[in-house]
């Protein structure tokens, strides 16, 4: 099957600057809330552990981060339940579901009794709550990095999908943000006797005012594909047999690309501040807070910038940068930040982390969204990657702190190199630049890449 630029458009027809303008914030808020919910677990995790573990356990800290590890078990189901939805019936009705059962889990936990009050079924209703997190998570992501791409103008589309990590990173650094605001007023014992469920009722309530926000936005997908798929003329809409069949080499090449940026990502996020806040948390808590707030906000201003960089250099100049830095800095980065009680020394370890990363965050997005047509573009990003994301990012923070028991951290370095280096070999051998893109044809835009638009739907089709 060939597609050309003659090809019945799926989409909409192309908005302007100001509606792609005005689409990505509201896109972008929803994104920020959802990670905001997702971050205040790992951020307060410190002060309601001991609510829901023993305090005796010496591996509470691994269940805690079993706690967040969790959620990526259910990341690909959420992927594939709101993929095929984004798919058959809209962007904006995935995205809109996809913040309600965030908000749901979110005033749930910040609900949920304690271990005095119900013994061990309060860690157990945790982490259930902590699945359905997960199930939402992986449906925000698939389909707030399809709509992204798709709202955006043709030749800024780096740049407009580069805030999908903004607002995720956003997200984590306004947790460290409530930390830092209930730290000064309650103190680490106020938190820890109920001050944590606070973050957990404002990420309730901040989602259902995304939610009205959410049910203005432009939808991408035509009038046309919706109503096929309601008539049963689009079967192939959404659909995960459709995808294997033909798009399976995608697949694969989104697999691997998340594998090495992923657990690079929480290595670096989340274990980074971790280790930040446990060495400076005996001296003084606030220093640590201050250190993360800083950087984190650091990484998310870094977004644009690597998104606007793709658009000029292309994505595989990028994600090239990224492979070859992360490469050789994380067994740097991993044996030197333990060790620094500077903290200034430590702020500008995880500093240059987060240069690095930009190189594979702020870009990762739209670069998969490219990989697949419209029909089943949301389902093809979200499995692809909520699979990939559960094996190698999501347990990376609990894997670092079984090695850190276990003395074995340099087993755990080469699992994040290894990692690293199956997604620079892909980005070498898959990668080409400046070919059209699934987009640029969809949007009759194919003209604008300067380039002959003929390919095979079986064809690795990457623009770079």
């Amino acid at each position: 099957m060939t597609t050309s630029a003659a090809t019945p458009r799926t989409l909409r027809t192309p908005q302007t600057t100001g509606r792609a303008i005005a689409n990505t914030l509201k896109g972008s808020l929803g994104n920020l809330v959802e990670w905001y919910d997702v971050y205040t677990y790992s951020v307060f995790q410190a002060y309601f552990k001991a609510s829901f573990f023993p305090k005796d356990d010496p591996n509470s800290d691994i269940w805690v981060w079993a706690g967040f590890a969790v959620t990526f078990l259910a990341r690909p189901l959420g992927a594939w339940f709101f993929g095929r939805f984004a798919d058959r019936r809209g962007r904006r009705a995935a995205l809109t579901l996809s913040v309600s059962v965030m908000a749901l889990g979110s005033l749930t936990i910040a609900l949920l009794p304690t271990r005095e009050a119900i013994g061990m079924w309060a860690a157990a209703a945790l982490m259930l709550l902590r699945l359905i997190q997960g199930f939402a998570t992986g449906g925000e992501y698939a389909s707030s990095a399809t709509y992204m791409s798709e709202t955006a103008t043709a030749r800024r589309r780096g740049f407009f999908s580069s805030f999908q990590y903004v607002t995720l990173v956003g997200g984590h650094v306004l947790a460290q943000l409530t930390l830092l605001v209930l730290q000064s007023f309650m103190g680490k014992q106020g938190l820890e006797d109920g001050g944590w469920r606070i973050p957990f009722f404002i990420g309730a309530v901040a989602a259902m005012i995304v939610l009205w926000l959410r049910s203005s936005m432009d939808e991408t997908l035509s009038t046309g594909s919706i109503e096929a798929v309601k008539s049963g003329a689009a079967r192939g809409a959404g659909s995960v047999i459709e995808l294997v069949k033909h798009y399976w080499k995608p697949m694969l090449v989104c697999f691997l690309f998340t594998a090495g940026g992923t657990i690079a990502f929480y290595t670096y996020s989340i274990s980074g501040p971790a280790i930040i806040k446990s060495t400076f948390q005996d001296a003084d808590p606030m220093i640590a807070n201050w250190i993360n707030l800083g950087t984190l906000t650091f990484l998310m201003l870094l977004q644009p910038i690597g998104g606007l960089l793709s658009d000029r250099l292309g994505r595989k100049t990028v994600f090239m940068f990224f492979g070859i830095t992360a490469l050789v800095w994380t067994p740097i980065v991993i044996a030197l930040l333990p060790q620094q009680t500077d903290p200034a020394m430590a702020a500008f370890l995880i500093s240059v982390s987060y240069v690095f990363l930009t190189g594979y965050t702020s870009i990762n997005a739209i670069f998969k969204a490219e990989l697949f047509p419209a029909h089943v573009r949301a389902l093809g990003v979200g499995l692809s990657y909520g699979i990939s994301n559960s094996i190698f990012g999501g347990t990376a923070p609990m894997l670092y702190e079984w090695a850190k028991k276990a003395d074995t951290i340099p087993v755990f370095t080469g699992l994040v190199m290894a990692a690293i280096l199956a997604t620079l070999i892909t980005t070498i051998l898959v990668m080409r630049n400046r070919a059209a893109s699934h987009l640029d044809v969809e949007q009759g835009h194919a003209t604008t890449i300067g380039e002959r638009v003929d390919f095979d739907r079986e064809d690795m089709l990457v623009r770079s």
